[in-house]
């Protein structure tokens, strides 16, 4: 399998697409990852049912949604699901979040006492009550603890740690370069980079220059991320940037697919077809078998409910969709008002309780 060799310097752009197209893998410490399409992480979505769905779709990596680096919370209900690896495709890449060095590296080394093959420190969440215990994105405007922490959880495990961030905290505030000079200097083992600043959340247009920027200023892998929603979008973005991978995160809701479509284009070239009815059906009810098993039937169906609509959401019976499924309340009518629906589609007929 032929590795990423980033040698992008006084190429065209039609030789850095022709060196994005040909490039199959890189590797994170000891790990080939193949294709060059990572899952990104996602509070409430990438949990252990998604990651599992994505990485037999394709994907060549799955991070896990953030977890916690305060002990008194590692023995939740949620915490333990989180922490669940139990039967998940290696490597397997866990997300930690927190602020005291010694704490996450405590976190740290816990996580890898539990499976986690790859460390994923957040420094990229927008969210407010995140950044609002200066954790996540907002740990951007301290550099210096940004490098204690960094030299602390490496130091703490002997397995890969990775770091996402942002493009900086605001517009005329981005220090992206310097934070990814800090981590590579860390012995940070591969970087991804959201490409926008903290206080853009996630609207307006994600720009690429400055990941680009940090790919050329660093040796070891960086990924891009941001509205990649598309197998052309992704080669586009690879070849502007020069990045060892894309991440891909809210195009893949509803739509775990988009791994296999995008692994597809940039080894091949070509566009896959669209899923038919049928694989759509079957996957989501694997999805949903899955997400009941896994948080119990009360839990598994409400969660259930907004991965229903993600599926149905670019279809033009979607709000008909939600309102069949959301009626149902265990997990065995959950399935079967699933299963009706699509077999009428299938069958090209009117979904029973859908007005014509």
């Amino acid at each position: 399998m032929k590795a990423w060799v980033p040698a992008f310097a006084g190429m065209t752009i039609a030789g850095r697409y022709n060196a994005v197209m040909s490039a199959l893998s890189f590797r994170i410490g000891p790990h080939e990852i193949a294709p060059r399409v990572v899952l990104a992480p996602m509070a409430g979505v990438t949990d252990k049912p998604f990651r599992i769905l994505c990485k037999r779709m394709g994907a060549g990596l799955c991070v896990s949604e953030m977890t916690t680096s305060d002990p008194r919370f590692w023995t939740t209900s949620k915490s333990r699901h989180r922490m669940d690896h139990d039967g998940e495709p290696s490597p397997i890449s866990v997300q930690i979040a927190g602020t005291v060095p010694g704490v996450m590296a405590d976190a740290a080394r816990y996580n890898v006492d539990h499976g986690a093959q790859i460390i994923d420190i957040n420094m990229g969440c927008p969210a407010k009550k995140v950044c609002n215990a200066w954790a996540g994105s907002a740990l951007m405007r301290e550099p210096e603890l940004v490098a204690r922490i960094l030299d602390a959880v490496v130091r703490a495990v002997d397995v890969p740690v990775t770091l996402k961030i942002r493009t900086g905290w605001a517009e005329g505030q981005r220090n992206a370069l310097e934070i990814a000079r800090i981590a590579q200097g860390a012995g940070i083992a591969a970087l991804a980079v959201h490409g926008r600043t903290r206080d853009q959340q996630y609207t307006g247009v994600a720009e690429y220059d400055t990941i680009a920027e940090v790919k050329a200023a660093l040796s070891i892998p960086v990924f891009a991320n941001g509205d990649i929603d598309s197998p052309r979008k992704a080669a586009q973005v690879l070849a502007h940037t020069g990045c060892d991978a894309v991440l891909v995160g809210r195009a893949a809701q509803g739509r775990p697919w988009i791994f296999r479509e995008i692994a597809h284009y940039l080894e091949h070239g070509e566009t896959l077809p669209e899923p038919t009815l049928a694989e759509v059906r079957d996957v989501l009810m694997g999805h949903l078998e899955h997400l009941h098993a896994f948080y119990g039937e009360v839990s598994g169906v409400r969660i259930a409910r907004k991965h229903l609509g993600w599926y149905a959401k670019d279809r033009p019976e979607n709000a008909a969709f939600r309102a069949v499924v959301n009626r149902a309340e265990s997990a065995e009518a959950q399935l079967q008002l699933t299963r009706d629906y699509f077999d009428a589609l299938i069958a090209g007929v009117q979904p029973l309780g859908v007005a014509a």
